[in-house]
């Protein structure tokens, strides 16, 4: 009787660990977890409080998507040896997730934000903002480039930095400050593309922390060239540098079916003369 009274039912069991207990029935059926004893009587199945921390490694493992055909592997050769090994797959697959998410994440508060600040948007007006260093992909392109191989090669470089979809990360095109100086206006010399929490980072184009002019160009490319002329005269005006590149991203591609429509962000790093 005391033995009988240190016995839970298969109600009990579920409820302590918070399952159907139909999948306790199921676990039996297949093999996977059996009741310490049927009731003589009734047929009933019940469970012993040893065999909760057996169940709540199953229900964990189920929950890292282990198969249950791991599962069973597992639990015909339990040791720590074992679960260890198991536990580590699942580590490294948790942590490809979370960065994954992460990046995810990044692109859509990114996104979020391109809205917001489309909802109050001056585009007439030439800001100065403080940007953080930044590391980009970059590939390299001239004017004689084509379409196509400017897709092939950022193609590439998603498979090399493993990207799942295009949107894990965002995309801009790079034209040298003397190109526009010297007006050369569609003298683009990069493609760049920015991928949240980079791995590695060696040999990668370095945007760096400081000040930046930050404009917007409405319409289609072929008159862009008349913003940049106005953001030359404007740094002109008020005595600042341009330095380096200018680094162009699209910033409402996803709201809009006419290119009449798109609108660019122009950044420019800048200094102020003396």
């Amino acid at each position: 009787m005391k033995e009988n009274e240190k016995m839970l039912t298969i109600g009990q069991f579920a409820a302590l660990h918070g399952i159907n207990k139909k999948t306790l029935m199921w676990y039996d059926e297949i093999g996977l977890f059996k009741p310490a004893a049927i009731n003589p009587v009734n047929g009933y199945r019940c469970y012993n409080y040893h065999q909760s921390p057996i169940l709540e490694t199953i229900l964990l493992l189920r929950e890292l998507d282990v198969s249950l055909e791991e599962i069973q592997k597992f639990m015909k050769n339990r040791s720590a040896e074992n679960l260890k090994c198991l536990l580590d797959i699942k580590i490294a697959e948790l942590d490809n997730s979370i960065r994954h998410l992460q990046a995810v994440r990044k692109t859509i508060s990114n996104h979020s934000r391109n809205m917001e600040n489309l909802l109050t948007l001056d585009l007439s007006e030439i800001l100065i903002v403080e940007k953080e260093e930044c590391y980009l992909v970059t590939v390299d392109i001239d004017r004689n480039t084509s379409f196509e191989k400017e897709v092939e090669l950022i193609t590439a470089e998603t498979v090399k930095y493993q990207l799942g979809r295009l949107h894990d990360a965002s995309y801009g095109s790079m034209i040298s400050v003397a190109s526009l100086e010297n007006e050369n206006f569609d003298d683009y010399c990069k493609l760049f593309i920015e991928i949240p929490f980079l791995s590695q980072k060696n040999g990668l184009h370095i945007q760096p922390k400081g000040k930046y002019l930050r404009a917007f160009h409405k319409g289609k490319w072929d008159t862009i060239h008349l913003r940049y002329k106005y953001i030359l005269d404007y740094a002109h005006k008020n005595n600042l540098k341009l330095c380096g590149f200018s680094y162009e991203k699209g910033i409402n591609e996803i709201v809009i079916d006419n290119i009449e429509e798109y609108i660019v962000q122009i950044e420019i790093p800048i200094t102020e003369l003396l």
